[in-house]
């Protein structure tokens, strides 16, 4: 050190931070950006409320289910969160094309949103609107508060889903920030990990599908175990719970049952199916074992004495149209499920498939209250379901016509899911008897061809 140079020691003193007197943890300090957003604020709050009036909100609406009640609100009370599970699931499938409009000066003057807001509802793209600052929680939110609204453009069919695109650089910048962001969010409502949701090659589920599958069989879990420990059966209330939690799969394959001009049913096979010449346990059964084995204790509680010899190998979560299962042994269990008006059941209890289905009687046809029955009849008699308001979820408990030759292995699986197997020589009118069909000749026949049984 040279001499005559004076050293200045400068002694830093520790800032002493105050301890809340509720929680004992130090205070939080908050910085006020407050005055610092109103002075960068271009726009008084006079000329904010010239934006305030019906015409906007007319022209942006709100979506109309942000006017349905919510039975739970808090992720952790098993609610959705602050975000409605529609607006995630609709946000979700935007994509850096899809065009948008947004409600000029939505976000009052003296926010840091209302700047970003009036820098990004400029945009005329969701792709745009991510260049200019936005974020896929800004669009659930303005979409939510009736700020933007879709005028167009490209739209996925299902969620961004990064396991069915071949290469990264396929996915743009929406692409990536929405994967990014739905991923995160669907384990968080679903409390789920993330390795959970992973899905192996040829997988036809969306990554959406299997979230909502795994809280299914997590619940069926739960609740067999307690119904188990409480000596009961499973109650119909409960079935009802993992059907809601359950998410069934857009089926384009059953074309029998498929409404003119559309392109899918909401349809799942749990259980027994023959698949490209092999006879299989279906992959649903498989991956949530206990969805399966939930819906199937359910009818162990409630088959009716005079139907004790009914077996099944397969369950159908669907929606029903007009339309013969020429696929089934027979017999078939139905039951709907849910909050819902209208939705009977009509069935031909004589048709023996020699006639069309245009040609088939109006007057012949039985029409069955399945939401408060469960209604025992040949699956392959035509049948229907009138329309109908509300959630409507059915459970049509059938045997495959391939039963008889399945394999030594699938049978035990099926066995495993507590499914009530027919022999191999099982008489396919042991229950029901045959039709008789409606442009036939024969005396009165014995027996029922339909029943149907009162359940709580």
């Amino acid at each position: 050190m040279q001499k005559g140079l004076k050293m200045k020691v400068v002694k830093k003193l520790k800032k002493v931070q105050a301890i809340s007197e509720r929680t004992g943890k130090p205070k939080i300090i908050r910085q006020d950006r407050g005055l610092a957003a109103i002075k960068a604020s271009k726009m008084t709050k006079a000329e904010w409320l010239r934006y305030q009036t019906p015409k906007y909100k007319e022209a942006w609406p709100k979506p109309e289910y942000m006017f349905e009640p919510r039975k739970e609100g808090l992720v952790r009370d098993g609610g959705e969160g602050p975000y409605r599970w529609q607006s995630f699931e609709l946000v979700t499938r935007w994509t850096a094309e899809t065009r948008i409009s947004y409600r000029p000066h939505a976000k009052a003057p003296g926010s840091k949103s209302h700047l970003r807001y009036e820098k990004y509802s400029k945009a005329k793209t969701v792709g745009q609107s991510l260049a200019l600052g936005a974020y896929p929680i800004d669009w659930i939110y303005d979409y939510e508060h009736g700020f933007i609204k879709v005028t167009g453009g490209k739209i996925r069919d299902e969620p961004i889903d990064r396991s069915k695109v071949e290469r990264d650089d396929q996915l743009s910048a929406v692409d990536k920030a929405l994967e990014s962001w739905f991923i995160r969010e669907l384990c968080r409502r679903c409390k789920l990990e993330r390795w959970q949701l992973t899905l192996e090659k040829g997988c036809t589920e969306s990554v959406f599908v299997r979230a909502h599958r795994l809280v299914a069989n997590r619940k069926a879990d739960e609740i067999l175990k307690k119904a188990a420990k409480q000596r009961r059966a499973v109650s119909t209330q409960e079935v009802t719970d993992i059907l809601k939690a359950w998410s069934i799969s857009k089926n384009p394959f059953r074309v029998n049952v498929m409404p003119e001009g559309q392109k899918f049913v909401k349809s799942d096979t749990l259980g027994l199916l023959r698949d490209r010449g092999r006879l299989i346990v279906t992959r649903p059964a498989r991956e949530y074992p206990n969805v399966a084995k939930l819906i199937a204790r359910w009818l162990h509680g409630k088959l009716p004495k005079q139907a004790k010899q009914f077996k099944f190998t397969s369950l159908n979560l669907n929606c029903n149209y007009a339309a013969r299962d020429g696929n089934n042994f027979g017999p078939s269990m139905i039951k709907a499920f849910g909050e819902f008006t209208g939705g009977e059941l009509s069935v031909w209890p004589e048709d023996d498939k020699s006639g069309s289905l245009k040609t088939l009687p109006e007057k012949k046809k039985n029409t069955l209250d399945i939401s408060k029955n469960l209604a025992l009849f040949n699956g392959n008699m035509a049948h229907e379901v009138a329309d109908f308001e509300g959630s409507r979820y059915s459970v049509v408990y059938f045997t495959a016509g391939c039963h008889a030759k399945m394999p030594d292995d699938v049978r035990q699986q099926l066995k495993d899911l507590d499914f009530m197997l027919p022999k191999k020589a099982e008489k396919r009118y042991s229950v029901l008897r045959a039709p008789t069909g409606y442009f036939s000749k024969v005396s009165k026949p014995k027996g029922p061809a339909v029943m149907t049984w009162r359940v709580k």
